[in-house]
């Protein structure tokens, strides 16, 4: 009897401290498992507002660089800077010239084969035509650095960018029936100057206004034909076209230079556009250039054809 009532005390005692062993245990099951929720929630709550953080700023800098669009469309359509704002959005855009009393200019794009490219010895006048004035003087100068082809750019392949480089003037300054061009090309190839009789470029390249080019070549008017009293009177040279040839693969730029004795300043090859738009925290900046337009291809035909052309 003492050891039955024994033995059930024992038994009682042994269920007790395995009730309070589990009770431990899903405590922290439980404490775990809310942890684990609460991690959950949190992550999902920061992605949510990492998100929408994001978001918000895409679309500021959606808005921002429409604003700086508009800015570039009111500026080419005004012809000079423009300030505005719209849906919580602004812009600032500045118009400046493009080689305007300078004594260099770079191309502000690559040109692909076949591409022309003009250089202005003539002032475009605010409305239309040509001027030179005290306010708007025109290039005099015998002569032209001309650099293109990339830095580093092999001149012994079959894409070496050879360069052709036409100059239009007046043999009577001032007169344009006596439109006359004269023309030069080279090519940095040694293989391909014993096929196409092209000049040989100077040696080495050269820097314009930190534009790094691998060829070079300095153009004389005298030599091309032109006399000095073209070149050195205001109105004689008008402008200078150049085309790259062979470049089948790679656009290549290219600058000029007349840093001569006795030349004088380029004047304005153009507008560069700056527009910088700003919407809440982002801001975008977008830069055009508007330059003089080339004169159509067929115009360097006339000069070659005495009787004129007819359709």
């Amino acid at each position: 009897m003492r050891r039955l009532s024994s033995c059930g005390i024992g038994e009682n005692q042994s269920g007790q401290a395995l009730f309070k062993r589990e009770s431990g245990q899903a405590l922290l099951i439980v404490l775990l498992s809310m942890a684990v929720v609460l991690t959950i929630v949190l992550s999902i709550l920061s992605f949510s507002v990492t998100d929408v953080a994001i978001s918000s700023r895409e679309e500021e800098a959606l808005r921002a660089f429409s604003a700086a669009e508009a800015g570039i469309e009111k500026s080419l359509l005004a012809g000079t800077g423009s300030i505005g704002s719209f849906e919580a959005a602004s812009f600032d855009a500045a118009v400046t010239n493009v080689g305007e009393g300078a004594k260099t200019f770079v191309y502000p794009q690559g040109l692909a084969l076949g591409d022309t490219a003009t250089v202005w010895f003539v002032s475009h006048a605010d409305t239309s035509g040509f001027v030179c004035s005290a306010e708007k003087p025109c290039f005099t100068g015998s002569q032209i650095k001309v650099c293109w082809g990339r830095s580093g750019t092999s001149d012994a392949v079959p894409v070496t960018p050879a360069l052709e480089a036409s100059v239009v003037y007046l043999a009577t300054p001032g007169d344009y029936s006596s439109a006359r061009i004269a023309r030069a090309a080279i090519d940095p190839n040694a293989s391909r100057r014993g096929t196409n009789l092209f000049a040989a470029p100077s040696a080495g390249g050269c820097v314009v206004e930190g534009n790094s080019y691998a060829f070079q070549t300095t153009l004389d008017f005298s030599t091309l034909g032109i006399l000095p009293a073209v070149y050195n009177v205001e109105n004689g040279l008008q402008y200078m076209t150049v085309k790259l040839l062979y470049n089948t693969t790679t656009a290549h730029g290219f600058g000029v230079d007349v840093n001569f004795a006795g030349a004088t300043l380029l004047p304005s090859q153009g507008d560069k556009i700056v527009s910088t738009g700003t919407a809440g925290e982002a801001t975008r900046k977008v830069e055009v250039f508007r330059l003089f337009s080339n004169l159509p291809t067929a115009f360097n035909s006339v000069l070659f054809i005495s009787g004129g052309i007819t359709k």
